[in-house]
């Protein structure tokens, strides 16, 4: 190692469960194996949580609204969710990981970096060690993971995509940089629709294009996140690896192909936004008090709505009633909707025994 690195290279491991909600809904119904699922509601309004990959090869994917899943997919089969079921393997997955390191950071019920720099088990390769844990995931609960491996988040993340499903990948320091230069920004993780865009629009299509972009341009025209697209374009990411953070917030938001107009497909579309945000607490045991709702318009200028609660929302339904709540008075919109975004602060950790409670069905 070079003397002059003030720290060691980090071991990373972002572990991601393949197809999660779709797979268990298969493994548990031998109906369902090798057919085309989504796990989710079939009515009119109802959205895709998950698909399975004989669902995605149809082009079917999570937050699609059902009726186009169904149209891409004729023999598409929907299974309601059971989120106490998915929660119940996360809990086993996370028990597996606490083996080998106190350094958890759970995304969601499905995925989660570790940092396995000084790990449990006193072993050196970081990619032996997904290994095993890849493979005690798969003997506890018969389902497949992918695992990224690097020396950062970022890259770490990026790995974990190369070889899905039921595969891992690595990507050293030394490749790093060239790896992200030749890749698409608008794959990158981090940078949305809306970034994407504008990045285009300003001549930047690849990791090289954005690394030839001074920090001063950068934080001109992104602001707060200038920093972290400078440090990704050359493969740097310092963010450490946090277990049992409370954040001050957590958030979603989504740019929609065609601006809305009506409120069934503005609600529609903040379906998988919930449902981000509210398996991000449940996989981290907080709770909120406070609701934002982001509105960007087509000329994007955006206002926000916010409703603050007394006590923790018990319920991804009183989530849903608070937004609904937020967006009813909207319409008709000044404009048509290009954004929507939903952000959750007031956050606390939840007392041991006031878990929240789970919705079984659309």
């Amino acid at each position: 190692m070079n003397e002059m690195s003030p720290t060691p290279v980090r071991k990373i491991v972002h572990i991601d469960m393949d197809a999660f909600y779709a797979s268990v809904e298969q493994r548990d119904n031998q109906d369902l194996r090798g057919r085309p699922i989504a796990v989710g509601g079939s009515a009119a309004r109802g959205v895709v949580a998950a698909a399975s990959y004989e669902a995605r090869a149809f082009g079917v994917h999570s937050a699609m609204p059902s009726v186009t899943a169904k149209r891409k997919c004729p023999d598409l089969i929907f299974v309601p969710p059971r989120f106490d079921v998915y929660k119940a393997v996360s809990q086993q997955i996370r028990e597996i990981f606490a083996e080998y390191t106190p350094l958890i950071e759970p995304l969601s019920l499905d995925e989660a970096y570790l940092d396995v720099t000084d790990n449990l088990k006193g072993m050196e390769i970081a990619t032996e060690i997904a290994t095993e844990i890849r493979a005690k995931i798969k003997q506890v609960t018969g389902l497949n993971a992918s695992a990224g491996i690097s020396y950062n988040k970022f890259l770490a993340k990026m790995a974990s995509d190369l070889n899905k499903p039921n595969g891992q990948a690595v990507i050293t320091p030394r490749n790093g940089p060239a790896f992200v230069e030749a890749l698409v920004v608008k794959k990158f993780h981090g940078v949305g629709p809306a970034a994407a865009d504008k990045m285009h629009r300003l001549g930047i299509d690849t990791g090289a294009d954005l690394k030839g972009k001074t920090l001063e341009f950068l934080v001109e025209h992104f602001g707060k996140s200038g920093p972290y697209f400078y440090g990704i374009a050359r493969g740097i990411d310092e963010r450490r690896v946090k277990p049992n953070r409370v954040r001050k917030s957590v958030g979603a938001e989504d740019t929609f192909s065609q601006d809305l107009h009506a409120y069934g497909p503005a609600r529609e579309g903040l379906e998988p936004l919930i449902e981000k945000v509210w398996g991000y607490c449940e996989a981290n045991g907080i709770g909120a008090k406070t609701v934002t709702l982001k509105i960007k318009y087509a000329d994007f200028k955006q206002i926000t709505r916010s409703k603050t609660v007394p006590a923790l929302l018990p319920a991804i339904t009183d989530l849903e009633e608070i937004i609904s709540l937020l967006l009813a008075p909207i319409f008709p919109p000044r404009k048509g909707i290009r954004l929507l975004g939903i952000t959750l602060s007031s956050l606390e950790r939840r007392a041991s025994g006031t878990e929240p409670q789970l919705r079984l069905a659309f």
